[in-house]
This record gives C-alpha cells, sequence and structure tokens, in this order.
C-alpha cells in the first residue's frame, strides 16, 4: 500500500515526501487480529525508510467486525508529494501515434501463478480471495527513482502503475485517459492470464517518442532498472497479439459506467 502511494506519485513525476495512514481491522484484542496489524505497522514504517517519506500522521479503526467476522486487514495510505517543476510533469494518457510503450520494472512480460495473489482477477474470475503478494522494496526504489528522472528529463510522455488489475487493466486505462488505442507486439511466457492480470508490483507502464527510446535505456541501465517495450500506441483498440482485441469505445462504455449497471436495481412490480 504505502509503495502503491509513493509509486502514483512517482508517476507523476514527483518526490513522495510524506506519509498519512488510516489502518482499518477487526477486533485488535483476538491474537491473529493483533497480529495483523502489528506486522502492518512494521510494514509500513519499513517502506516509509526505503522510500524516503515519513508518515506524519493517521488514525486507526477498529474492532471493524460483522457476526465476529473481521474485516480484510486494509491499511489506507495517503501521499505527498513534491514537483519542484511544475511544467515538468505527466498524466497516465497515451499521447500521440506511433509513441512507444515501455515497461519499467521487468525484462520481460511472464506470467507467474504467484502474481495472482490478492488480485482482482483471483476473486473475479475464480472467486478466490488466496495467495501471499510479495514485493522487493529495492527495485521499488529503483523503479520510482527512474520514473522521476524520465519525467524531469522530458524524456516519457506518459506514465501509469500497474495496480489493480494488473498490466491489461494499466495499459487500458492509458488507453482511455488519451483517447488512443495500443498495439502490442511482445512476447508472453508462462501464464498468460497471469502476464496480463497479475498484479506485480514495481511496474510501471511509460510512453514516449520513438527517438527518445534509446536515451530511455540508457537511463535504466544506469539506474539499474530492468524494461520491455511492449508495442505502439496508435488505432482505435487495445490489441495485444494473439490475447485481446477490444474496440477502445467498449473499454471506455465500460470503464465509465460498469458501478453505475451493478448497482442498478429494477424497479419492484406495482
Amino acid at each position: 500500500a504505502v509503495a502503491e502511494a509513493c509509486r502514483n506519485v512517482a508517476c507523476a513525476g514527483a518526490e513522495p515526501v510524506a506519509l498519512t495512514d488510516c489502518l482499518n481491522f477487526g477486533d485488535p484484542e483476538k491474537a491473529e487480529i493483533y497480529y495483523q496489524l502489528e506486522e502492518c505497522v512494521k510494514g509500513i514504517a519499513a517502506a516509509s525508510r526505503a522510500l524516503g517519506a515519513p508518515v506524519i500522521s493517521g488514525n486507526v479503526s477498529l474492532y471493524n467486525e460483522t457476526r465476529g467476522e473481521a474485516i480484510y486487514p486494509t491499511p489506507v495510505i495517503g501521499a505527498l508529494g513534491l514537483l519542484e517543476d511544475s511544467t515538468r510533469h505527466v498524466s497516465i494518457g497515451f499521447d500521440a501515434p506511433g509513441d512507444v510503450v515501455i515497461l519499467l520494472g521487468a525484462p520481460a512480460v511472464h506470467g507467474e501463478a504467484q502474481a495472482l495473489s490478492g488480485s482482482e482477477y483471483l476473486e473475479r474470475v475464480h472467486g478466490l480471495v488466496a495467495g501471499r503478494p510479495t514485493i522487493d522494496i529495492e527495485l521499488e526504489a529503483a523503479v520510482q527513482r527512474t520514473c522521476r528522472r524520465l519525467v524531469r528529463e522530458g524524456r516519457i510522455k506518459s506514465a501509469h502503475d500497474l495496480s489493480d488489475g494488473g498490466l491489461a487493466v494499466a495499459l487500458a486505462e492509458s488507453c482511455i485517459a488519451g483517447d488512443l488505442g495500443f498495439r502490442g507486439d511482445f512476447a508472453v511466457s508462462g501464464r498468460w492470464d497471469a502476464a496480463l492480470f497479475g498484479e506485480y508490483q514495481s511496474r510501471v507502464v511509460v510512453s514516449a517518442s520513438p527517438d527518445t527510446f534509446p536515451n530511455i535505456q540508457d537511463i535504466c541501465r544506469e539506474e539499474g532498472v530492468p524494461y520491455v517495450r511492449l508495442g505502439d500506441c496508435g488505432g482505435g483498440s487495445l490489441v495485444i497479439d494473439g490475447l485481446i482485441d477490444v474496440p477502445l469505445s467498449e473499454l471506455e462504455d465500460t470503464w465509465r459506467h460498469a458501478l453505475e449497471r451493478a448497482v442498478r436495481v429494477s424497479p419492484v412490480p406495482a
């Protein structure tokens, strides 16, 4: 949670400087809930130190239970970022046809079952809340540092982190935000569902002009961050060869109206 909050700030081009939290748990008088709370605080502290952003405020909400069943342990994190030059920032939307799209934080697109741990895909498709998500906090810090540098030096036009829904959802959101399609020509090894919908940490999708790609490669090598070229912006669909081909209009319609449709209630007959 700390990593993602700071990663969102870094994707805009800002340096995370402070954190606030809201820790939501069940009854801490129960040993397993107390353990959850204790380990959560330790994790927040470790990530705070690694990413250089102190926790300056926060609160807790405890005893959240219904009929003796606790809510999922839910730390909510907010990050404050500092942007030294307000003209040097990017958004999540793809910018122009022909721009190259790159994934920071991985040398290839590989799908491992571990990546599905705690994911939206695992719950939505398989009805499971299971697994043990992991993170390499040193890689996380390096990816964020690299993303900030790319924004600061004007090398990239957009940046969007992988979070809920994984790579496929991040690409879709960047297409929707920029009203621009994407064609991926990358190879997928391992499980395709984990590759596209696994919620790997420490990864950011960026787009840039083709002529800046060599500079981006150099910076990634200097910072020790793996990367892989995913494809190019253009067209009116999200296309990943052999796996996905969806018109942008359909993606946007679902993205903008899914909640409304999910909560719509049929009228009760008179």
